[in-house]
């Protein structure tokens, strides 16, 4: 019997009701769900709170382009779309995306723009990719665009340590996508988030030699210059979110130790970077200099706290290059690269926050660390040397004499000698059960309290150096000598953003995704098997269902016609 109009035109309604309903409920409810493993579509807490505050559309240009890429460049491009699209599902605001090709803007402004690319981090990469007629190099930009209306900000997002594998060094990049994408629309939406103080009055940093540092926190952090001999109680170092000590050369008094002291126990947050020697470097042609113990009075604080900055200097094989004058070649002085292993690159860290993923770090005449007990303090050492360190105890000789041999392999036998230390939990002040300075009232002091310490061996580690040409300063872990930008920059940023919020954005960092290869012998001994089941069994799954619907509308309807 036929369905009459009327209750076809009904069923129609109630299906086209109910169609409509689900768009209207996919429209005021919104969810999503993560059926991964590692929770690779999830987003961090602070990560959706940052996209939840949006107020303006945001455009993201991913800058990895180009044809033939190797599939592990394929996999990270899918990933930072995918990435974005995730960050959209979650965003108060509209966030696109498409591909763009820096090659491809005209001859007149190409420079310009790679060298703006160059200034966000984001450095040209030689690729080999297989052409018809054999390998051809490819020029590509691992890095990614996020502008909005006015402003734009870039980002890198190919990220490794040294000695990693080429699927670990993508793999990393993939776990970092996160951070760099959430820290690139932090800076375009949010660019100012607190102020810095950077101690002075103790031989520390001159203003040439920070210009490194106030490059690398622009537009993130203030920076500002605070004598210690100036402040009058504690309250004035708390509008600060961080205290840098850095190459402190002469010693500090009770009175600046207490307030230090008093700070960190009040939640504040102070790093130090600084050497247990000093050396003369202008001295060491020749017959040589010596270097000798540097006494700050900073070793009281941080024995306290559970750290010590040795007398010694570390020599390492994995070195750098000195540049000296090697004599004259007609009117010009000519600059020579002498090998020097107190100036060295570390590329081993600890998979922290603040290090995770980092690329290599320059240090020079780095002391080494060791710990001591300090109840309540969890330690972490977050960078390593590499498999061929030595130290030399102060006073030793420094001579660029000394360099002319090559360096006896087996006497650097040391391994992964920690270079810094995060320190975190419950401290106890240096001044409990002691005298304290008379002029702070007893009322405000605190025997114990948390915050967070990191302490550096080497006080130049936030310290740029000057170009060749002109003795201007340069940016922060550049190299002059050897054309090489270094991880100290990098180190700078995740280190202040660890500090000021742990919970925050830069804890998104702590993500893990596991590499999972295929077993090359099951591929080859299987590949036929899982061929024929892949494609023929849904063919046949499709047949059987088919058949027997149709076996089953034939008996169906012949039962009818008999009837």
């Amino acid at each position: 019997m036929r369905k009459s109009p009327i209750r076809r035109l009904l069923s129609f309604l109630i299906l086209l009701g109910g169609i409509l309903l689900l768009f209207l409920l996919a429209q005021l409810v919104r969810f999503r769900l993560d059926l991964t493993e590692e929770k690779r579509f999830s987003l961090h807490p602070a990560t959706k709170e940052l996209l939840s505050e949006l107020d303006r559309p945001l455009h993201v240009d991913i800058l990895l382009t180009g044809e033939n890429l190797p599939g592990g460049m394929r996999r990270l491009q899918k990933s930072i779309e995918e990435t974005v699209r995730t960050f959209n599902a979650y965003s108060a605001e509209k966030i696109t995306v498409s591909y763009f090709d820096p090659l491809s803007v005209v001859d007149s402004l190409k420079e310009d723009f790679i060298y703006t690319l160059a200034d966000y981090g984001i450095n040209p990469t030689n690729l080999f990719v297989n052409q018809n007629s054999g390998q051809q190099a490819q020029l590509i930009f691992p890095g990614i665009l996020v502008s909005d209306d006015e402003f734009e900000v870039g980002a890198l997002v190919l990220k490794g340590e040294l000695g990693m594998s080429p699927d670990q060094i993508l793999n990393t990049s993939i776990e970092n996508l996160e951070f760099e994408l959430s820290n690139a629309i932090r800076k375009l939406v949010n660019p100012e988030q607190g102020a810095i103080a950077m101690v002075i009055g103790h031989g520390e940093l001159s203003e040439d030699e920070g210009y490194g540092m106030v490059e690398a926190l622009d537009g993130q952090f203030e920076l500002f210059k605070v004598p210690l001999e100036q402040a009058k109680t504690v309250a004035d170092l708390k509008s600060f979110g961080i205290l840098l000590i850095l190459g402190p050369k002469s010693s500090y008094t009770d009175r600046e130790l207490f307030l230090l002291d008093q700070y960190v126990l009040g939640g504040g947050n102070l790093v130090v970077a600084a050497e247990g020697v000093e050396v003369d470097l202008s001295q060491a042609a020749g017959e040589g200099t010596v270097s000798f113990p540097l006494e700050n009075e900073l070793d009281r604080l941080l024995f306290r706290y559970g750290i010590r900055i040795n007398k010694d200097l570390i020599q390492d094989l994995n070195f750098g290059y000195l540049p000296i004058m090697g004599g004259n070649f007609g009117n010009q002085e000519q600059m020579v690269p002498l090998p020097w292993p107190y100036y060295f690159n570390a590329g081993r860290v600890f998979p922290h926050p603040i290090t995770k993923g980092l690329d290599q770090v320059n240090f020079r005449f780095a002391s080494s660390l060791d710990t001591v007990l300090a109840q309540g303090i969890r330690k972490t050492p977050l960078i390593f040397g590499s498999d061929n360190s030595r130290i030399l105890p102060a006073p030793s000789r420094i001579a660029f004499a000394d360099m002319q041999q090559a360096p006896d392999v087996e006497a650097f036998g040391l391994k992964n000698l920690p270079l810094a230390y995060l320190l975190e939990g419950e401290y106890t002040s240096l001044f409990k059960n002691r005298f304290r300075p008379d002029e702070f009232a007893q009322a405000d002091f605190l025997e114990s309290g948390s915050g967070k310490v990191v302490v550096f061996g080497d006080g130049s580690v936030f310290q740029s150096q000057s170009s060749l040409q002109g003795n201007q300063p340069l940016t922060l872990g550049e190299d002059p000598f050897a054309q090489t930008t270094y991880a100290n920059k990098q180190l700078l940023q995740n280190l202040v953003q660890y500090l000021i919020d742990p919970d925050g954005i830069i804890a998104s960092r702590e993500r893990s995704l596991k590499i999972r290869p295929l077993n090359r012998i099951k591929v080859s001994e299987q590949k036929s098997f899982w061929q024929i089941l892949n494609i023929g069994l849904p063919i046949l799954i499709l047949g059987i269902i088919g058949g027997t619907v149709v076996l089953l509308r034939k008996r169906r309807f012949s039962q009818k016609a008999k009837s």
